[in-house]
This record gives structure tokens, C-alpha cells and sequence, in this order.
């Protein structure tokens, strides 16, 4: 199955003391011709001051659903033990009818520590916060049938996280999109095994995306060779400085001109 290749840009919800620094960010990156523009799950920052400034991601997103017309948004990813699933299913429909049809529901295990003391939630281990992944995802998407009104359309489900024995196993069996966070090698490797999961429960690894970061564009090539179709750049605050963001569009833009009209 082609694809065309798209570019995200997660805006790190970090170390920007003024939202409207934010704002600004998503109104440049829209302009620039980003595909998808994401932020994250955390209360703390991940890098720099761990107590500097941060804001909530829903909530954000929210308000990017109001702000921008053409990307489409989404968490990259959005901690899988924080809420309620049914409440997120809802959170997330409302958030994909205030977008027009363009909410992306990232979703990963969590692993932040911080997070989980400071804000009341059981850390658990690895393999218990991805069985609680592995439970919640079926009530999300079991929740979204019985909404009214329905979503738009089908949200599609990115699921980030390489673990062999159990995301990938998720992946094959919920995910529509894969973010790997994996380099050329583990991506390969990894990608095999996503498909003979797909193999397990009799679907087409094919209807799959495949996404992971932003390698540059030397690195590029080689991953959209082995099937990866979306890159993502990363960019904290406060200034949310958009070079590698312009860099990577604009290799999109050559590797994927836009279609000839008038084609049947």
C-alpha cells in the first residue's frame, strides 16, 4: 500500500510561560504546511528545569481544534493510565467534532514516573501499565459506537511504543497508525514483527502507518524505503524554533509533488 509521506511537528507543551507562545507556534507551523501538529502527555517538562513552566495537553487540544483549519491534531501521546477510558473516548470524540473530522488519538502506556507521584497515580511496572493499555483500548473504542452524536469519522488510533512481547501485539490488533520511535535498523526489525502479529489476528500489516521522528533529510529515503509514510519533528519552548519543521516539509514537498489535475 502507498502512501504519501506527511510531516507532523510535535510542539512540547513545555518551558513556555505564556501560552500565546504556543498559539503562535501552531498558527506558524499551519502556515508552513505541517500535515499533523501534535503535543504530549505530561504535567512536567521532560528536559531543562523539570519544574519550568507546562500545560495541560487535552485542554490544548481543545483549543487547537478552534484555532487551526487544515492540520490535523493530536497527542504524540497521550498517557494511557490518566484517565477513565470511557471519558476519553468521549474527550476525544468532542474534541474530533470541534475539529471538523481531524482528531489523531495518540495513545501509549506512560513512563514518566514524575508524572504518576506528583498527580496520585499508581506507577506500577512496565508490563502492568501496558496491560492497563491493553485493556483500555478496546473500552475506548467500544465507547465511541455508543456516543451520541457518533465521531466524524473513524479516529484513527496512533499508538506509540516498540515493546515486542506487548505494543506491538496492540498495534496489530488496535493501531492505525504506529509511531516507533525507532532509527532505520530497530524499525526493520520491528516492522517484521508488526506484521506477523497483523498475521495472528488476520489483518494487513499494510493498513498500517508507520511513523516515527524526524531523522533528518539524509536519513529520510531510507526509512520511507522500509514503509515509514510520517516523520515528526520535536520542538520545546519557548521559542519553538520551526527550521528542522521548514526542513523537512520542504523535502516532502520534493519527494511528494502534489498531484496533476485533470488525472483520472
Amino acid at each position: 500500500m502507498s502512501r504519501p509521506v506527511r510531516i507532523g511537528v510535535q510542539l512540547q507543551p513545555q518551558h513556555a510561560p505564556d501560552y500565546g507562545l504556543i498559539r503562535d507556534a501552531v498558527l506558524r507551523a499551519e502556515d508552513l504546511g505541517v500535515d499533523i501538529v501534535f503535543n504530549w502527555d505530561h504535567f512536567y517538562p521532560l528536559y531543562g528545569d523539570p519544574d519550568g513552566a507546562h500545560f495541560e495537553c487535552w485542554t490544548m487540544l481543545g483549543a487547537w481544534a478552534e484555532q487551526t483549519e487544515n492540520v490535523e491534531i493530536g497527542a504524540l501521546v497521550t498517557g494511557g493510565g490518566y484517565r477513565n477510558p470511557e471519558l476519553l473516548a468521549d474527550m476525544a470524540r468532542t474534541v474530533d467534532h470541534m475539529s471538523g473530522g481531524r482528531l489523531i488519538l495518540g495513545i501509549g502506556s506512560g513512563w514518566f514516573e514524575k508524572d504518576y507521584d506528583e498527580y496520585g497515580y499508581d506507577f506500577g511496572t512496565k508490563g502492568s501499565r501496558l496491560d492497563l493499555l491493553g485493556e483500555y483500548l478496546p473500552r475506548i473504542t467500544s465507547r465511541f459506537d455508543k456516543l451520541n452524536p457518533a465521531p466524524t469519522r473513524h479516529i484513527p488510533i496512533l499508538i506509540g511504543g516498540g515493546g515486542e512481547k506487548k505494543t506491538l501485539p496492540l498495534v496489530a490488533r488496535h493501531g492505525d497508525i504506529w509511531h516507533s520511535f525507532s532509527d532505520l535498523g530497530e524499525h526493520e526489525r520491528k516492522a517484521g514483527i508488526l506484521a506477523d502479529r497483523c498475521a495472528d489476528v488476520g489483518r494487513d500489516p499494510a493498513a498500517i502507518v508507520h511513523s516515527t521522528s524526524w531523522p533528518g533529510v539524509d536519513g529520510a529515503q531510507a526509512l520511507v524505503d522500509q514503509g515509514v509514510s510520517l516523520f515528526t519533528v520535536g520542538t520545546g519552548g519557548p521559542d519553538y524554533d520551526l527550521t528542522q519543521l521548514r526542513e523537512a516539509i520542504e523535502w516532502r514537498d520534493e519527494f511528494t509533488p502534489p498531484p496533476l489535475s485533470g488525472l483520472s
